[in-house]
């Protein structure tokens, strides 16, 4: 059994991932992540964007062994597995470059058909040398008066080819300021940057993330470029970051909270074998392998708040193994144990992926430690020391202790309940911290974020898709640009065009006809006419940057530019699609649901004691406990920081798993005056502690956060419940005779008697 156990657990463990993609922080199943997805399958996902500074301004575009080695580049990161599209300065120009040597030999051989008609024409109708001359001049006349002058016009940037330094300069740079030209900006941002955007194919998975990232950084090292700096960023680069800092972090995490928790149990004094007293640890450990080999089979990745799931169980789940050493009914330990796995189950009710599953490891994680307990304590029954700790009852007859008058404890009741009001009635008005990028904070890839934001104006896009049966038409093409040019005057601080079709299209003039507009596409390199219109010209996108802001005003400016968006021609759609819409509609729903996030689990906390309780009023007291606990801890937030974040904002649901347990074990020490189980109470709460304080060695921002919130929520569990046990003490069991066996019965009346 311990070989077959140890396969399946190994096995699991073998199939364990990690996944830490924006998809886990959007809301699932929602309208504005299907967009994104949409988005996706159509022009692919938000970019990995390759930053080049070069030594000298132009340099890495007016160096033809610089170009070369850049277009070489360019080639080698668009033939990458999972690569969906490039977009490079240096694929540009040549794009631009073989279009206009091939509308050069149309014009050329156009006028030469021209010619050879007219010529044949002449002959066959017995016309002279001299006629047939006349005849081919006449005919060529017109077209040449067409195109010469465009022909002309062209001259000065020389042959169209990436040999030729003026038709570089000329197509790429404005030649009164030295300027990048508007249309060009995606991807040269700057006379000494040039950008390239590797766009990654529809629902690729964080394994294929890192590995794509990783390609993008290795063969941008290895192309001899002459740069000052590189820089490779991107959501795609932050969320493979943050899968590499989850992985690296979870077990060393996992052997800190070990570590602290072992010293713990073993410098308690005490009778017993030391070794022994590691036995709680041990269950937790086996509980917490378990959930995870469970989540291995099931081929359930692990997300964003996995580095929080190991410490948060071995400090939490070792107080299980601890319990069922205090106390001879198992049951009420069992209980317990339920009411906290739907504690933690009661996060699924969050509308972003990685809380849910958090909140589910962490009721699995629960309840494999419990089994895990039972098991050990039944094969380990005669090592095991009875009282963990050494602090066993005394035998005495309990004291009568005098009860706290009623306007005492009445005025304490009114305080404590006013300040918990408080929390509660605050928590509306706290700041959510939901945008996948700020949640990553603590990583140096958002370092780089920052840099690209510098030198592109924005680190993030948002596009505006417009939807129909022909959205390169002159009406829509017209609407495309009233909508572009509004946005611009009344965001343009705050939203700034990156691709847009009107911009790639400006040559045409303000009123071009459907033939125009099919010539131009005709001509325009598909490469770039893929980046703002499906094939099928049904669907085509605006693209805009964003800077990284509080997502309330985020979410307040996006709503701005669609009040300011003309109504679509009739037939079409318009909306806002990207990641910032998605990561908006969370911040919505999480807000929307903050009172279910927090009462859900002491709901289910409550329910759970009830049924499986014999004492009712013990359930009640837990609620009590939990619904102040959680009060207490929203107003100190409020006061402190006045913000949460999506693990924090279901407060009530992680400080109920403490707050419950400790009500429950008080309320019997009490009946029997036993005050060594209020030492195992205390002993529990500093274990729980030390497991939420090992979180704080975490680098990310939302970790270390997350751990010192429920640092301070176990104490104020814990002093919760001594405060209940005060206000509402349970009745004490009357003292059993010497040598007698104590048992509660339940009598006809209902009554709970000992016999």
């Amino acid at each position: 059994m311990v070989l077959g156990l140890t396969a399946g657990v190994v096995g699991g463990l073998a199939q364990l991932r990690v996944d830490t993609g924006t998809d886990s922080f959007l809301p699932a199943g929602d309208a504005s992540l299907a967009a994104v997805e949409q988005k996706a399958r159509s022009f692919g996902g938000d970019p990995v964007v390759v930053l080049l500074q070069s030594r000298e301004p132009r340099q890495l575009l007016l160096d033809q062994q610089q170009l070369l080695s850049l277009l070489r580049a360019e080639g080698t990161l668009a033939a990458l597995p999972d690569v969906a599209a490039v977009y490079g300065p240096a694929t540009v120009l040549n794009q631009i470059a073989t279009t206009a040597q091939n509308l050069l030999a149309q014009i050329a051989g156009r006028r030469d058909g021209l010619r050879i008609q007219a010529e044949q024409q002449a002959r066959e109708a017995g016309a002279s040398e001299q006629g047939v001359r006349r005849a081919v001049e006449h005919a060529t006349r017109e077209f040449d008066l067409r195109y010469g002058s465009l022909v002309v016009q062209g001259l000065p940037a020389g042959v169209p080819t990436l040999y030729s330094p003026n038709f570089i300069r000329t197509v790429a740079f404005d030649q009164s300021t030295g300027e990048p030209r508007p249309q060009w900006r995606f991807v040269l941002p700057a006379p000494d940057t040039v950008a390239i955007l590797v766009r990654p194919r529809e629902g690729l998975d964080q394994a294929g993330t890192q590995r794509l990232v990783e390609a993008v950084r290795g063969t941008v090292e290895g192309a001899g470029l002459a740069t000052r700096t590189v820089t490779v960023t991107g959501v795609p680069a932050v969320t493979a970051g943050l899968a590499g800092q989850v992985t690296a972090e979870l077990p060393l995490l996992g052997l800190l909270v070990a570590i602290a928790v072992a010293l713990r149990f073993l410098l308690v004094p005490g009778a017993g074998r030391r070794t022994a007293r590691l036995w709680p640890l041990a269950a937790a450990l086996l509980g917490t392998t378990l959930a995870l080999a469970g989540f291995g089979w099931l081929h359930r990745p692990l997300s964003f708040g996995s580095v929080a799931m190991l410490p948060l169980l071995l400090g939490i789940g070792s107080t299980f193994p601890l319990y069922l050493a205090a106390l001879r009914n198992r049951r009420r330990v069992v209980v317990m144990a339920v009411a906290s796995a739907g504690g933690f189950a009661a996060l699924a009710v969050s509308p972003l992926p990685f809380v849910r599953e958090l909140g589910l490891a962490l009721a699995l994680g629960v309840l494999c430690t419990v089994a895990a307990a039972l098991l050990l304590r039944r094969g380990l029954a005669d090592r095991i020391a009875p009282d963990p700790i050494g602090t066993g009852s005394t035998g005495a007859e309990p004291e009568a202790r005098p009860r706290p008058r009623w306007g005492r404890r009445s005025a304490v009741l009114v305080v404590l309940t006013a300040v918990a009001g408080l929390g509660w009635a605050m928590l509306p008005r706290l700041a959510v911290e939901a945008d996948p990028l700020e949640l990553a904070r603590g990583l140096p890839q958002l370092e780089d974020a920052l840099v690209a934001e510098q030198v592109l104006g924005s680190s993030g896009e948002v596009s505006i898709r417009l939807s129909g049966p022909d959205v390169v038409s002159p009406e829509a093409l017209a609407w495309a640009r009233r909508a572009e040019a509004v946005v611009i005057a009344e965001h343009g601080g705050d939203v700034r065009p990156v691709l847009t079709l009107p911009s790639l299209l400006a040559f045409l003039g303000d009123a071009p006809t459907a033939e125009q507009i099919d010539a131009a596409l005709e001509l325009f390199p598909s490469y770039l006419r893929s980046a703002a219109v499906t094939s099928d010209r049904r669907s085509a996108l605006m693209i805009f940057g964003l800077e990284m802001r509080d997502l309330g005003a985020q979410n307040q400016l996006l709503q701005d530019v669609r009040d300011v968006l003309p109504p679509p021609p009739s037939g079409y759609s318009a909306d806002l699609v990207g990641l910032p819409v998605a990561a908006g509609r969370g911040y919505e729903l999480i807000s929307e649901g903050r009172y279910l996030a927090n009462l859900a689990g002491i709901a289910v906390a409550g329910v759970v004691l009830a049924v499986g309780l014999r004492r009712r009023t013990d359930a009640m007291r837990a609620t009590a406990t939990a619904l102040l606990a959680t009060g207490w801890g929203l107003a100190i937030i409020w006061s402190v920081d006045g913000s949460l974040s999506p693990l924090t904002v279901a407060l009530g649901s992680l400080v109920t798993v403490t707050g419950c347990e400790f009500l429950v074990l008080l309320a019997e020490a009490r009946r029997g005056d036993e005050r060594w189980l209020h030492r195992s109470v205390a002993f529990a709460c500093l274990t729980s502690v030390i497991g939420y304080l090992a979180l704080a060695a975490s680098q990310l921002w939302l970790v270390r956060e997350f751990g010192l919130v429920l640092t301070v929520a176990v104490l104020l569990s814990y002093l919760a419940a001594i405060a209940v046990m005060w206000l509402f003490p349970p009745g004490r069991r009357p003292a059993a005779g010497s040598g007698n066996t104590r048992e509660n019965v339940r009598s006809a009346s209902g009554t709970e008697v000992t016999v």
